[in-house]
Protein backbone atom coordinates (compact mmCIF):
# COMPACT_ATOMS: atom_id res chain seq x y z
CA UNK A 1 0.00 0.00 0.00
CA UNK A 2 2.98 2.61 1.03
CA UNK A 3 4.26 1.85 -2.77
CA UNK A 4 7.27 -0.29 -1.01
CA UNK A 5 8.30 -3.66 -3.18
CA UNK A 6 10.36 -5.57 -0.79
CA UNK A 7 13.08 -8.23 -1.86
CA UNK A 8 12.72 -11.56 0.83
CA UNK A 9 15.06 -14.15 1.02
CA UNK A 10 13.03 -17.26 0.31
CA UNK A 11 15.03 -19.92 2.21
CA UNK A 12 15.47 -18.08 5.29
CA UNK A 13 12.31 -15.41 5.04
CA UNK A 14 14.59 -12.70 6.35
CA UNK A 15 13.44 -9.55 4.55
CA UNK A 16 16.66 -8.42 2.16
CA UNK A 17 15.98 -4.95 1.07
CA UNK A 18 13.15 -2.48 0.94
CA UNK A 19 12.96 -0.91 -2.99
CA UNK A 20 10.73 2.60 -1.74
CA UNK A 21 10.23 5.08 -4.66
CA UNK A 22 6.80 4.75 -6.16
CA UNK A 23 3.64 6.68 -5.29
CA UNK A 24 1.08 4.52 -5.12
CA UNK A 25 0.51 0.65 -4.43
CA UNK A 26 3.05 -1.67 -6.47
CA UNK A 27 1.20 -4.25 -8.45
CA UNK A 28 3.53 -6.16 -10.03
CA UNK A 29 7.62 -7.41 -10.04
CA UNK A 30 9.88 -9.43 -11.31
CA UNK A 31 13.52 -10.63 -12.08
CA UNK A 32 15.70 -9.97 -15.15
CA UNK A 33 16.46 -13.25 -16.89
CA UNK A 34 19.95 -12.50 -15.05
CA UNK A 35 18.71 -12.23 -11.76
CA UNK A 36 21.07 -8.86 -11.68
CA UNK A 37 17.56 -6.33 -12.33
CA UNK A 38 13.99 -6.29 -10.53
CA UNK A 39 11.10 -4.74 -12.09
CA UNK A 40 8.31 -3.23 -10.24
CA UNK A 41 5.14 -1.43 -11.58
CA UNK A 42 2.73 0.44 -9.58
CA UNK A 43 -0.52 2.79 -9.49
CA UNK A 44 1.20 5.41 -9.33
CA UNK A 45 1.64 5.49 -13.72
CA UNK A 46 4.96 4.65 -13.95
CA UNK A 47 7.36 1.06 -13.81
CA UNK A 48 10.81 1.25 -12.20
CA UNK A 49 13.64 -0.42 -13.24
CA UNK A 50 16.11 -1.59 -9.96
CA UNK A 51 19.39 -2.86 -9.45
CA UNK A 52 18.56 -6.37 -7.74
CA UNK A 53 22.47 -5.94 -5.62
CA UNK A 54 22.26 -2.46 -4.43
CA UNK A 55 18.51 -1.75 -4.33
CA UNK A 56 19.08 1.88 -6.33
CA UNK A 57 16.42 2.84 -8.66
CA UNK A 58 18.24 2.94 -12.43
CA UNK A 59 15.17 4.23 -14.43
CA UNK A 60 11.62 5.22 -13.97
CA UNK A 61 9.59 3.91 -16.86
CA UNK A 62 7.24 7.38 -16.77
CA UNK A 63 5.01 7.81 -20.07
CA UNK A 64 1.83 5.94 -19.23
CA UNK A 65 -1.31 7.71 -18.06
CA UNK A 66 -3.06 5.20 -16.27
CA UNK A 67 -2.20 2.54 -13.58
CA UNK A 68 1.05 0.24 -14.69
CA UNK A 69 -0.45 -3.68 -14.29
CA UNK A 70 2.10 -5.38 -15.87
CA UNK A 71 5.77 -5.56 -16.94
CA UNK A 72 7.73 -8.01 -18.70
CA UNK A 73 11.31 -8.57 -19.80
CA UNK A 74 12.43 -9.46 -23.04
CA UNK A 75 14.40 -12.86 -22.97
CA UNK A 76 17.91 -11.53 -23.47
CA UNK A 77 16.62 -8.69 -21.30
CA UNK A 78 17.68 -5.80 -23.78
CA UNK A 79 14.07 -4.62 -23.54
CA UNK A 80 10.67 -4.16 -21.56
CA UNK A 81 7.46 -4.71 -21.98
CA UNK A 82 4.90 -2.73 -19.62
CA UNK A 83 0.52 -3.42 -19.70
CA UNK A 84 -1.41 0.04 -18.27
CA UNK A 85 -4.78 1.03 -18.05
CA UNK A 86 -4.28 4.20 -20.13
CA UNK A 87 -5.21 1.65 -23.52
CA UNK A 88 -1.44 0.95 -24.26
CA UNK A 89 1.55 -0.99 -23.53
CA UNK A 90 5.18 0.30 -24.55
CA UNK A 91 8.02 -1.49 -25.22
CA UNK A 92 11.16 0.24 -23.45
CA UNK A 93 15.22 -0.41 -23.45
CA UNK A 94 16.21 -1.66 -20.44
CA UNK A 95 19.89 -0.01 -20.70
CA UNK A 96 18.59 3.79 -21.40
CA UNK A 97 14.69 3.42 -20.15
CA UNK A 98 13.62 5.00 -23.21
CA UNK A 99 10.37 3.90 -24.50
CA UNK A 100 10.75 3.08 -28.42
CA UNK A 101 7.18 1.99 -28.81
CA UNK A 102 3.78 2.37 -27.82
CA UNK A 103 1.13 -0.15 -28.41
CA UNK A 104 -2.75 0.70 -28.60
CA UNK A 105 -5.57 -0.89 -27.61
CA UNK A 106 -9.16 -0.72 -27.49
CA UNK A 107 -9.21 -0.22 -23.45
CA UNK A 108 -6.72 -1.42 -20.70
CA UNK A 109 -4.49 -3.40 -20.81
CA UNK A 110 -4.03 -5.93 -17.78
CA UNK A 111 -0.75 -7.93 -19.01
CA UNK A 112 1.16 -8.62 -21.75
CA UNK A 113 3.94 -10.84 -22.95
Amino acid sequence: EDGTAMLWNTSSGQRLRALEGHGQPVFFSTFSPSGDEYLTTSGDDTAKLWNAVTGKCSHTLGGHSGSVNFAAFSPDGSKILTASDDFTAKLWHTDTGECFRTLEHRGGVPCAA
